[in-house]
C-alpha cells in the first residue's frame, strides 16, 4: 500500500470520558502546508503490516457507527469535519477503561493512495497518546538556551487506521495500528471504537494457525505427554519450517511433518479444535501460505533453552545431536554434539 496526497486535515482532542476528561472539537481545517512531510513519514513508518480487516457489525455491517462516519465522507467530502466531529464524539463515548490516555485525534483525508493495485481515496485517523520531549535551542544575548517542549513523535503512531475506499459493501479495506494498552482490557480501538475484524486472507490464516501451534506446544504438549525443552524447541522449529519452505499450508501434511507421532497429532486435533470454537476462529485445512506472516510469528517462536542462570542454548536444527541426562550426583546435564566451532 501506499498513501497519496493529503486533501484535507483536523484535530480533535479526545479525553477519557470516565475521568471526567473533556473532549474538544475543532471546526476548521489544520493547516499543515509546512509539515505534510512529517505526517506522510509518520504514516509510512507506522503502517508495515500485511493484515487488513474490515468494519462489521452483528447483525448488519450498516449498523457500526464508524462504518457510517467514513461512508459518508466517501460519498460527500464536504462533510468531512462533521463527520471527523462524529468519530471524536463516538471515540469519547468508548473511552471509559481507566488505562485509557488522553490524546489529540487526527482525521485526515488522503487521494491518490494505491492498495492491491488500485488507486482510491483513504480516510486516516491517528490518535496521538503519548509525547516525546524535545530539547529547543533558543538564541540569548550572551549565548544559547535549552527548553523543553512536549509533541507528537513522527517516528511512531500510538493508536491508528487507514481505511480504503474500495470493497465499501464488505466493510472497506483497514491497515491498522496499536502500539499501546496491548492488555486485554483496553483493546478499545480495534472492538468498541472501530468496531474490525481481519480479512480472512492468506496472512490472517497463515499467522493464526502459527499462533494455535505455538499455543499448543507451550501449553497443551506437556499437559498430555512428558516431553523435555528441546523436544518442544524441536517442535517450534519444525513447524515454522514447515510454513518456511512450502507455498502452500496443508493440514494433514503439516500435522505429519512436524508431529510425526500418531498420539500427538491427535492430541493437537483435539486441541486445534476446542480452540477455534473458544476464539471464534475460523480457518481453512489447505491456504497459500504468506511469508510475510511467517515472518511475523517466526519472531515470537522462542528456539532458546536456558539453564539456570547460566547458559542459553539456542536450538536451530537437528534434536539429535543435543542429549539430556542425569548424572551420578543427580545433577542435571544437556550433551551437545558438532562438527565446527565458530
Amino acid at each position: 500500500m501506499t498513501i497519496g496526497n493529503i486533501d484535507k486535515f483536523i484535530i480533535h482532542f479526545v479525553g477519557n470520558k470516565n475521568n471526567g476528561d473533556v473532549v474538544r472539537f475543532s471546526d476548521t481545517l489544520t493547516d499543515i502546508e509546512n509539515i505534510e512531510k512529517y505526517i506522510k513519514q509518520l504514516v509510512s513508518n507506522s503502517f508495515k503490516s500485511e493484515e487488513v480487516y474490515k468494519f462489521y457489525f452483528r447483525p448488519n455491517l450498516e449498523l457500526n457507527p464508524m462504518y457510517q462516519f467514513m461512508s459518508s465522507i466517501f460519498k460527500q467530502n464536504e462533510s468531512f469535519i462533521e463527520q471527523s466531529q462524529n468519530a471524536g464524539r463516538y471515540l469519547y463515548d468508548k473511552s471509559v477503561h481507566p488505562q485509557i490516555k488522553s490524546g489529540e485525534l487526527c482525521v485526515v483525508h488522503f487521494k491518490n493512495c494505491q492498495i492491491n493495485n488500485e488507486i482510491v481515496d483513504c480516510i486516516g485517523l491517528f490518535k496521538s497518546e503519548n509525547k516525546d520531549t524535545i530539547l529547543k535551542v533558543n538564541s540569548t544575548e550572551n549565548g544559547f538556551i535549552l527548553q523543553d517542549e512536549k509533541g507528537i513523535n513522527t517516528n511512531k503512531l500510538d493508536k491508528g487506521c487507514l481505511i480504503f475506499n474500495t470493497k465499501a459493501e464488505d466493510g472497506y479495506l483497514i491497515s491498522v495500528v496499536d502500539n499501546t494498552n496491548k492488555n486485554v482490557e483496553a483493546q478499545y480501538w480495534k472492538d468498541e471504537f472501530l468496531g474490525i475484524q481481519p480479512v480472512k486472507n492468506e496472512f490472517h490464516q497463515t499467522n493464526e494457525f502459527l499462533g494455535i501451534a505455538k499455543q499448543y506446544v507451550t501449553n497443551q504438549l506437556t499437559e498430555d505427554f512428558e516431553v523435555s525443552k528441546a523436544d518442544q524447541i524441536d517442535l517450534l522449529n519444525r513447524s515454522v519450517e514447515y510454513f518456511k519452505t512450502n507455498e502452500t499450508f496443508e493440514k494433514d501434511k503439516f500435522e505429519k511433518e512436524v508431529f510425526q507421532d500418531e498420539g500427538i497429532i491427535e492430541s493437537f486435533r483435539n486441541f486445534d479444535n476446542t480452540y477455534r470454537a473458544d476464539n471464534e476462529i475460523e480457518l481453512s485445512d489447505s491456504f497459500e501460505i504468506s511469508s510475510q506472516a511467517v515472518k511475523k510469528q517466526a519472531r515470537v517462536f522462542k528456539s532458546v533453552l536456558k539453564l539456570d542462570r547460566n547458559f542459553h542454548i539456542y536450538i536451530h536444527g537437528n534434536k539429535e545431536l543435543i542429549e539430556q541426562g542425569v548424572d551420578k550426583d543427580g545433577r542435571k546435564y544437556y550433551k551437545i554434539y558438532y562438527e565446527e566451532e565458530s
